[in-house]
């Protein structure tokens, strides 16, 4: 690869999908606003931030293929950001128990030689179990994920909130769609399994 590959992003989460695809890269943490504006569909805000976060991190980086993604949740029209809180982790958990959940992920693959980004949003459901207090008082002692959208980490004891998830690729859900990201690389002249280390 003629370019560094940035990951515009301090999640470990992402690092370690990333990590999956076997290239060389580094991290650099992105300075964004994350606020929703005005009327913002969750669609459009993920899309917005996912660039945002290509385009902070840019001027560092000149000769790079730069990724930004930014992920949230919707439940009942209501978007579900970071909780940061154990109350707020709460009640996201009370409005999503029972209901069908769904996971927008704006992944952008950013070309800051050219300036060139391409940006996609990337949908997953999932269908949460009907919860009780207890269960999710349990959960959230256990793992809790006051730094995820949604209040959950479905790589870990999270998954044991799910009744069922829907798709395309299960690392969405984590905050990296990685066949996308191979999509949008490709599309870089970037073939992912070519560049393969032995």
């Amino acid at each position: 690869m003629d370019k560094v590959l940035v990951l515009g992003s301090t999640s470990p989460f992402r690092r370690e999908l990333l990590e999956k695809l076997g290239l060389p890269f580094v991290c650099d943490k992105p300075e964004v606003d994350e606020t929703a504006l005005e009327g913002e569909t969750a669609q459009a805000l993920v899309g917005r931030l996912s660039e945002a976060k290509a385009r902070a991190v840019a001027e560092r980086h000149p000769n790079a293929l730069i990724i930004g993604s930014d992920q949230v949740a919707v439940v009942k029209g209501a978007i579900l950001g970071k909780p940061h809180t154990h109350e707020k982790a709460v009640a996201q958990l009370k409005a999503a128990s029972g209901e069908v959940v769904t996971f927008y992920t704006g992944l952008t693959l950013l070309n800051s030689a050219t300036g060139q980004a391409q940006t996609l949003v990337e949908p997953f459901e999932v269908a949460f179990k009907s919860l009780s207090d207890a269960q999710i008082e349990g959960y959230l002692k256990a793992e809790q994920p006051y730094n995820c959208a949604g209040s959950f980490k479905s790589e870990g004891l999270g998954i044991m909130l799910f009744d069922r998830l829907t798709g395309r690729d299960p690392n969405a859900l984590i905050g990296l769609p990685l066949i996308s990201l191979g999509e949008l690389l490709a599309n870089e002249g970037v073939d992912v399994l070519t560049l393969q280390k032995a």
